[in-house]
Formats: C-alpha cells, structure tokens, sequence
C-alpha cells in the first residue's frame, strides 16, 4: 500500500544553557540519587547502586502493596500482634477499629511501624506473606539490589535497598494518585480508639514547608541506618525524585539537588491535539485516502542542553473498513536517534470498502 504523508507540523529543537556544577563531596549523604521521574534518567549520582538499609522509607512500598491489594475503605480490627511496636507508633490498641485509608495516614506521615504491622494484617492476614508480597513486587519493577524483610524498616541483616532503587520505587508510587495525596499531606486527624479521642498526625518531611514545589515522600532513621529520605518535587512540569541513605544533612543535599535538576531540566510541549494532519493513501476503498491526527497533547521533560529533536512515523497494519477514532499508527519523538515519547495517530474519517461492480456495471 502506497502511503502519502503530509506532516502539518514537523520540528528540530536546539537549546544550550549553562548549569552549575554540584560536586559529591559537598553532600552528606553517603549516598544519593536524583532521578527525572518521568523518564527515570539520573541527573546525579553518588554511590547511587551501593546497597544499604533503609530505615521507615521501606513504607513507601508497604503502602504500594496495601494500595495494590487492599480496599481503602475496609475497617480493619487492630490485632494484638499490631501493638507495642518499638520505633515511632501511633499506639494502636488491640481491637481499635480504623480504616485502611487512616492506617496509610498513620503510616506514611507519622511513621508508625504499629500501623505498618497492622496494614500488612489488613492486606494479607499474615505477615510473612505481605512481606513476599513486597519483594515480588521489588521483582516486577527490575529491582537487582533490593530485599525487604519487613514492612516497617526496622534493622535487619537482610533488609536492603540502593538509592537508584529506593528513587524508582518512588517513582513508581508517586504515579498512583492515593499514595501522591497521602504524602503530600501535612496534617491528618484520625480516631483514636474508636472515637474515644483524635490522633493529629503531622507528616515529619519538612520540605513540605521548605521548599517551593516539594510534594512528598518519605523519612527514614535508625541508628545503624543513620538519616533516609526520599522527597520529590514538580515544578513548571518537571518532576523530580532525590532518595538518600545516610545523611546527616538530608534537607540541605536534597535541596542542593533540586535547585540543581530545575536548572537542569525543563518541560517541552511537544503537541497539542490535531497539530499533526497526516494524509494516508489506501487502496480498496470507497475514496482513495483519509486523514489522521493526533488527539492528545504531549509534553516531555527535557535537559535544557544536548537537544536535537527529529520525528518519525510507524504505521499499523491498516485494513478496510475504517472507523473514524481507530488507531493507525503513531508519531516516535527521538532525542538525538533515542527515543522519547510517542504519539498515536486517529484515523479522523471512515472510509468503506469498495462495494463489487454488478455483472452489467462490469460489461457497460
């Protein structure tokens, strides 16, 4: 099939900016990491794949697997096993009655390894099983270098994580809306003891209130881990994600960082619905060709320098009949030959097969 294209709008970008330089040894941490949390590109590293505990930023994937496998709204019974917890608590009390939703409150802001306890109760009635349930999911998201034996973090010789790897598990949870509420809330009130009283639970990430755009995540400390910490910030369309282990300065490294990625990074809009108009020529048809467009906006986030931005197109296997809305092909953004994004491409028209020439249609 011969296929005549017409590209409505096609697009090479250049930009050049000067960034400062941030040098390792000016951060405490022993280890860290700043990811572009769409693409997952590090922006910096230091020690970044050097496994190490993690402290109570084990709880972000505690709350991945309670949102994964656990209704919200479910009421849940606090069991005896769930209480006198050592470390941070909220000090449940057996038989106390909240929901899943106030327990991930609990969890995430105040740090409670009573109501980590609890959560994997709720989820999976057995604490060994939630706890394979964490590292199967370790497994789905390409994790080498990371084992948990517990859901709250306290210390265990096989409990372990990298910062690469701690930031792509907040990555991978800041994309669920729940969990990106939940740790972007400075301050929750729930019951305490079935209403006998109110727990106010002030979440103990200080970038909240520190930094313009942070929106989470997550602090750790033990004394053998030292200071964890995971935060993530957006701005202008940019987002980013800094996970440390063992840093006594974590506020100021992460955000050194931040400062460091924003002038690094910036988002480009790419797309904005029907900006493509692409002619398709088809054989068989009542009409010789239809057209397809773009529906959707695309937008990517992008370092500032090192960008020269081409296109390509990739059809599907296209048969007749065509329905307006179908799917035919896509747009493959390409930085400098690696690919970026992509977007699909709808047919904006129907177009029928050809109906069959009678017998005397055929002879006259």
């Amino acid at each position: 099939m011969c296929k005549k294209v017409f590209l409505i709008l096609i697009f090479i970008l250049f930009s050049f900016s000067f960034t400062k330089v941030l040098y390792a040894e000016n951060l405490s941490a022993k280890s860290i990491v700043l990811l572009e949390a769409d693409s997952g590109e590090i922006v910096f590293e230091k020690n970044a794949h050097v496994p190490a505990p993690m402290a109570s930023t084990t709880k972000i994937m505690t709350a991945i697997v309670v949102l994964e496998n656990c209704d919200l709204d479910k009421k849940f019974t606090v069991p005896k096993e769930a209480t006198n917890i050592e470390g941070s608590s909220i000090y449940l009390q057996e038989g106390e009655i909240l929901t899943v939703r106030e327990l991930l409150y609990a969890l995430l802001l105040e740090s409670a390894n009573d109501s980590a306890v609890a959560l994997a109760y709720a989820t999976s009635g057995d604490m060994d099983e939630f706890v394979s349930l964490m590292n199967e999911k370790a497994n789905s998201l390409g994790l080498t270098s990371t084992h948990f034996d517990n859901p709250h973090g306290l210390d265990s010789e096989s409990h372990y994580t990298t910062a690469f790897e701690l930031a792509k598990i907040s990555a991978y949870a800041m994309k669920n809306p729940q969990f990106k509420k939940i740790v972007s809330t400075y301050k929750k009130v729930i019951p305490l003891n079935n209403d006998e009283g109110k727990r106010v639970l002030i979440n103990h990430n200080k970038l909240l209130r520190l930094y313009d755009g942070a929106n989470g995540i997550k602090t750790g400390f033990t004394k053998k881990c030292g200071r964890c910490f995971v935060s993530s910030a957006e701005r202008d369309g940019v987002k980013l994600i800094c996970a440390s282990l063992n840093a006594p300065d974590d506020w100021n490294d992460h955000m050194k960082l931040f400062d460091y990625g924003f002038e690094k990074y910036e988002s480009v809009k790419f797309a904005s619905p029907l900006d493509y108009l692409i002619e398709i020529n088809i054989e068989g048809g009542e009409a010789s060709s239809f057209y397809a467009s773009n529906l959707e906006e695309l937008t990517v986030t992008l370092p500032r320098s090192k960008r020269n931005i081409s296109t390509r197109i990739v059809y599907n296997d296209i048969s007749l009949p065509i329905k307006e809305g179908d799917i035919v092909g896509k747009i493959i953004f390409s930085n400098y030959d690696r690919e970026i994004a992509s977007l699909n491409l709808y047919s904006i028209n129907k177009i029928s097969k050809k109906a069959k020439k009678s017998f005397f249609e055929r002879i006259f």
